[in-house]
C-alpha cells in the first residue's frame, strides 16, 4: 500500500469552484460500469496485440474452414472492433450479416446462421458498453456540479490521431493492390493466402484511421468550450499509462481508469509551434512550461522497472471521463517548487472493474511478496559479494544453464517451424511465418551460448550480434534476475537480456544459487561500491568478438532446411 502523496497543487493550477472527485460520486461513476460479464480492455501495448491477435487469428481460422477471405477478415475485425471500437460495429454487425445474405457463399445455412449469431451477440455487447458509456458521462457531470475551465494546452498543436491514421491510409494502400492481385496465382492457396493478406492488411488499416479520427475528433470536442473540471489523485505505470483515483482514496486502493498520456509539448516537436496567446490564464501560465527534474525522472524510471507503485499525485482532470473518453490531467510536479505537469490523453479512457481490481490486487500482493524474497536473497548476494578483492578484469560468459535454453530453443523450434515446409498441402503464409520464426531463432541462439560481459575500471562490455556495447559505470542502472531473465539497464533507456531456465525450488532445496543471481549481486556490488570495480583496461580481445558470424552457419542451415522441405529431397 503506498499513501505517498507528493506536493500539492498550487492554486493557480486549480480552477475556481473546481470540486474533488470523492468516493461517494465515484461509486455512482463504477455503479454505471457495463455488467462484469462484458470486457473492456485497458489501454497498452500486450492488451493491443492480444485482441488484435484474436482477431487476426479468427481470422485465418474461418479462411482455413472454406469462407472466404472477405468475409472471414469481416468477422475477425468484429471481434476486434468489439474490444478496442465498439461504435464501428454499429455497422459493420449490419454488414456482415448484409454481405453473408447478398454473396451467400457455400455452405451457405451454416455460414448465415454464423453471421447472424456473431452480428447479434456483437450487437447487444456494443449496445450494453455505449449505454454504460452515456450513464459514467451522466455521472461525472453530476459530481463535477456545472464547474467548467477551458483546457490549459487548447492553444497548442493538436497532433492527436495523425499517427495512427497515416498509419491506418498506408495499410489500406498497401492492402488494394494485394486484394486486386490474388486472383492472378496459379493456385488456390496461393490465391487465398493473398486474399487473406490483402483483406487483413486493408482491415487493421481501417481500424488504425478510424481509431486516429474518433480520438482527434473527441480531443478537438474536448478543448472547443470550457470542459468540467475534476480534482482527482493520480498514478503512472510502468507503461507510460496513468491511473487515476478518487480524491479522497489516499492508499490507492481503487483505481478509476486508465489512460494513456503525452506531453502536450510532444506534438509541437513535430513541426508546432506554441500560440503566442497561449498562457493569458493562470491555470495555462502555471502549466506553460513543465521543467522534469533529470535525477527525479531516473529514480521514477527504475521504480517502474521494479514494479514498484509509484507516488500518488493531486491532479486536476478537463473532460467527463468515460470508456472511450479523451480527457487532460493538470499534476502535481514531483518536487515542491517545480510548476504543474500538463498531460494529454494519447489514448482512450479505459474504467477498471469491481472484479478486474480485486484481482489486480491480489495479484499484486503475490507479486510484490515475491519481490521482496527476490530483494532480500538478492542484496543477501549482494553483500557476501563486497568480500570480493578487486580484480584487474572481470569476466562471466554463458554458461551451463544458457547451452540448456539453446538446446531446448532449438528442440523446440525446428520441428515447428519445420513441419510447415513438410507437410503436405500446406498454406504459402504458413511457410513463409515459419520461415521467418526459423531467422530470427538462427539469429538468437549465438548470442544465447555466446554472449560475454567484461568488466574493468570504465564500465561493463557487452558483446552482441553487430558488436559490442559499452556501458560507463555512471550510466548503468540496474543489474537484477528478474524471473528466468538477466536484465542490465542503463540510461537512454538501454536493456541487454537473456534468459534461460530456472528452478526455484531446487535451488532452495539443494542451496545452489543460479549463476544469474550470482552475476547480478557482483555487479551491483561493484555499481553501488566503486571500490570494489576492476582496476584495470580491459583489452579488445577480451570483450568479445561480433557473433553476427557464428549466426551465419545457422542461417544457412536453416534456410538448406527449408529448400530440401519445399523440393522434397530425400529425408523429407
Amino acid at each position: 500500500m503506498n499513501t505517498d502523496v507528493r506536493p500539492a497543487l498550487p492554486g493557480t493550477a486549480i480552477p475556481d469552484g473546481c470540486l474533488p472527485w470523492g468516493t461517494e460520486h465515484t461509486s455512482r461513476w463504477t455503479r454505471e460500469l457495463p455488467p462484469r460479464w462484458i470486457p473492456v480492455p485497458r489501454v497498452g501495448l500486450r492488451v493491443f496485440k492480444l485482441v488484435l491477435s484474436a482477431g487476426v487469428l479468427a481470422a485465418l481460422g474461418l479462411t482455413l474452414e472454406g469462407l472466404p477471405p472477405y468475409l472471414a477478415v469481416l468477422a475477425g475485425l468484429n471481434l476486434i472492433w468489439l474490444q478496442l471500437r465498439p461504435e464501428a460495429v454499429r455497422v459493420s454487425a449490419p454488414a456482415l450479416v448484409v454481405v453473408a445474405v447478398v454473396l451467400r457463399p457455400a455452405p451457405a445455412l451454416p455460414v448465415l446462421a454464423g453471421a447472424f449469431l456473431l452480428a447479434a451477440t456483437t450487437s447487444a455487447v456494443t449496445a450494453l458498453r455505449l449505454r454504460a458509456r452515456k450513464r459514467q458521462r451522466e455521472a461525472a457531470l453530476a459530481a463535477s456540479a456545472g464547474v467548467t475551465a477551458p483546457v490549459p494546452d487548447a492553444g497548442l498543436p493538436l497532433g492527436r490521431g495523425r499517427l495512427l491514421s497515416g498509419l491506418g491510409i498506408i495499410l489500406i494502400l498497401a492492402g488494394a493492390p494485394l486484394i486486386a492481385t490474388a486472383g492472378v496465382w496459379d493456385s488456390a492457396e496461393g490465391r487465398q493466402a493473398a486474399g487473406v493478406a490483402g483483406w487483413l492488411v486493408t482491415g487493421l488499416g481501417v481500424t488504425a484511421l478510424l481509431s486516429g479520427e474518433l480520438g482527434r475528433r473527441r480531443a478537438v470536442a474536448l478543448r472547443a468550450a470550457p470542459t468540467p473540471v475534476l480534482r482527482v489523485l493520480t498514478r503512472g505505470t510502468r507503461h507510460g499509462d496513468a491511473k487515476v483515483f478518487a480524491a479522497d482514496d489516499l492508499a490507492g486502493l481503487r483505481p478509476l481508469f486508465t489512460v494513456g498520456m503525452a506531453p502536450p509539448d510532444q506534438d509541437a516537436e513535430c513541426g508546432g509551434k506554441r500560440d503566442p496567446d497561449h498562457g493569458t490564464d493562470p491555470v495555462a501560465d502555471a502549466v506553460t512550461d513543465v521543467v522534469l527534474d533529470v535525477a527525479d525522472l531516473a529514480g521514477a524510471r527504475d521504480r517502474l522497472d521494479d514494479d514498484l507503485p509509484g507516488p500518488l499525485r493531486e491532479a486536476v482532470l478537463y473532460g467527463t471521463p468515460y470508456d472511450g473518453a479523451e480527457i487532460v490531467l493538470v499534476t502535481a510536479p514531483a518536487k515542491a517548487g517545480d510548476p504543474p505537469v500538463a498531460r494529454r490523453s494519447s489514448g482512450p479512457v479505459r474504467p477498471l472493474s469491481e472484479s478486474g481490481v480485486r484481482r489486480r490486487l491480489v495479484r499484486a500482493k503475490r507479486t510484490a511478496a515475491r519481490a521482496a524474497a527476490d530483494d532480500e536473497r538478492h542484496f543477501g548476494l549482494v553483500e557476501v559479494a563486497r568480500l570480493m578483492d578487486p580484480e584487474p578484469v572481470r569476466r562471466w560468459r554463458a554458461g551451463a544453464v544458457d547451452r540448456l535454453a539453446g538446446l531446448l530453443m532449438v528442440a523446440w523450434g525446428i520441428p515447428l517451424c519445420w513441419l510447415p515446409f513438410t507437410g503436405g498441402g500446406t498454406g504459402l503464409w504458413k511457410q513463409f511465418l515459419a520461415l521467418l520464426i526459423g531467422l530470427h531463432g538462427a539469429f538468437r541462439v549465438p548470442v544465447k551460448l555466446r554472449w560475454r560481459i567484461t568488466a574493468d575500471r570504465a564500465g561493463l562490455w557487452l558483446n552482441g550480434l553487430r558488436g559490442t556495447t559499452h556501458i560507463p559505470w555512471d550510466d548503468l542502472r540496474s543489474v537484477r534476475r528478474e524471473s528466468i531473465e538477466l536484465k542490465l539497464r542503463w540510461h537512454g533507456d538501454g536493456s541487454w537480456t537473456v534468459s534461460a531456465p530456472r528452478w526455484a525450488w531446487y535451488q532452495r532445496r539443494r542451496g545452489v544459487t543460479h549463476p544469474y543471481d550470482a552475476l547480478a549481486a557482483e555487479v551491483t556490488a561493484m555499481r553501488m561500491d566503486p571500490a570494489l570495480r576492476p582496476t584495470g583496461d580491459s583489452e579488445e580481445r577480451e570483450r568479445g568478438r561480433p557473433l553476427w558470424p557464428l549466426a551465419v552457419p545457422f542461417v544457412l542451415l536453416w534456410l538448406t532446411a527449408v529448400l530440401a522441405g519445399m523440393v522434397g529431397l530425400p529425408g523429407r
